[in-house]
């Protein structure tokens, strides 16, 4: 039933007004519509096309049957090899008491904002459920611009600007990269402005590195190196490590705000109480690393890196303006060339788009209107995830393995998104 249908206006619900997750329902409407039959393109939701590592899948296999309720806080040696992974790959200085481990990193989002009492920054535009979950516990959100001329990155002076005229008001700052929805991400010196200014006003700062080991050059830097007494590092294992669906995030915080994690327990242990036994023994050979993991790694950024190549040229020669990704698997367009053309089809928003889109020749993406912008925003989000990532890391090894990745690779084995592509250069066409 619709939340926000008359039949329930006279509930006092928190959620009115809020409507489900707008990736997990574009893949719903996605698959729905692949089963009446229609061809579907679907870059819509985020998820890793990758395989789980076999080394990984055969760890889970082995703990299937661990059937015991784990501590609130995660399994010992999983929290002890997440903190070993971040002292290895980023020099935190931290320790198996520093990591919580939840049912996601989203659920533990939410309950960071509860056991915290915050306003909410982020930058425009941000990951489609940071400002929602905000709305529904009741918090402030501060909506920081950004602009494609400066690859839609936050800057230390609007940080400063939104926090100087109350210095002292408790705030949440979220800091997304490499980033969902633009694939940008912030060099040193970006990441120690922004540091300073975390500091001089005492932010909390959640640094959402999910995409971390997806930079395409493999030098991800957490900003917690910066600033160490603030930032708390959200991880996982949904989008380097392919398993979205097992539901596994994690925090790692500085000791300097060990009571926040505490309480984060505590709201943990009155709601999701653990997390799944056998999925937490599977993550420690993940975190753990190795040879396997590694090559696993440097297959998908080969890809991921080419295809993020693959629509910026595609999309220019359309004469769509976008931002060239240097991580994850996301691309964030602008029609705003075609606006006046859309406009003859009474196409005025990226909600429209979209539809139109879907509609008219089954690409599945998403409106930028869902990641904070005004609905006449005509840019969207493309997920280039619709292949095969096995076959493909597959191919890296035999085929490319002594040569460069080039466009074959894509109509070899990524032809959905090649056919996308062209279908969506065709209706540009005929507009």
């Amino acid at each position: 039933m619709n939340i926000n249908s008359p039949r329930l206006h006279n509930l006092n619900l928190n959620v009115r007004g809020i409507q489900p997750s707008s990736t997990l329902r574009i893949n719903e409407l996605s698959n729905r519509l692949k089963s009446e039959g229609k061809k579907i393109y679907k870059l819509g939701l985020g998820q890793s096309p990758f395989p789980v590592p076999a080394q990984v899948i055969k760890s889970l296999q082995e703990n299937a049957f661990q059937k015991d309720y784990l501590p609130v806080k995660g399994l010992s040696n999983l929290r002890e090899s997440i903190a070993h992974y971040f002292q290895r790959n980023q020099n935190i200085d931290c320790e198996m008491d520093d990591v919580i481990i939840g049912p996601g990193s989203k659920e533990l989002l939410f309950i960071l904002q509860l056991a915290y009492y915050g306003d909410l920054i982020i930058p425009k535009p941000s990951w489609v459920s940071y400002a929602p979950q905000a709305q529904i516990i009741g918090r402030s959100i501060h909506w920081l611009p950004t602009r494609a001329e400066n690859n839609w990155q936050l800057t230390a002076e609007e940080i400063d600007l939104v926090c100087r005229d109350d210095p002292t008001r408790p705030r949440i700052l979220i800091l997304n990269y490499p980033n969902n929805p633009t694939g940008c991400t912030y060099s040193d010196s970006q990441l120690r402005a922004i540091a300073e200014v975390a500091r001089k006003y005492k932010l909390i700062l959640l640094s959402d590195e999910i995409y971390g080991e997806l930079n395409y050059e493999g030098n991800h830097r957490s900003i917690a190196q910066y600033y160490p007494e603030g930032s708390i590092i959200s991880s996982g294992l949904s989008k380097w490590c392919g398993a979205g669906g097992w539901r596994l995030g994690a925090f790692v915080f500085p000791k300097e705000q060990r009571p926040l994690l505490d309480a984060m327990a505590i709201i943990a242990s009155e709601t999701f109480t653990a997390t799944s036994a056998p999925i937490q023994f599977a993550a420690v050979t993940a975190f753990n690393g190795g040879t396997e993991i590694d090559n696993y790694l440097n297959g998908s950024r080969q890809i991921l890196a080419y295809l993020g190549s693959y629509f910026y040229r595609r999309l220019k020669q359309m004469k769509i303006d976008a931002v060239q990704p240097e991580g994850a698997f996301y691309i964030f367009p602008s029609f705003a060339n075609y606006k006046t053309k859309l406009a003859q089809r009474e196409i005025f928003t990226s909600i429209a788009l979209c539809k139109a889109l879907l509609e008219d020749t089954g690409v599945a993406i998403l409106p930028a209107s869902d990641f904070g912008f005004p609905s006449d925003f005509l840019s969207v989000r493309i997920a280039f995830v619709d292949f095969n990532g096995e076959e493909a890391l597959n191919a890296v090894k035999t085929q490319f393995a002594s040569k460069e990745i080039d466009d074959t690779f894509v109509t070899d084995f990524c032809p959905n998104l090649f056919d996308a592509l062209n279908t969506l250069e065709t209706w540009l066409q005929a507009l």
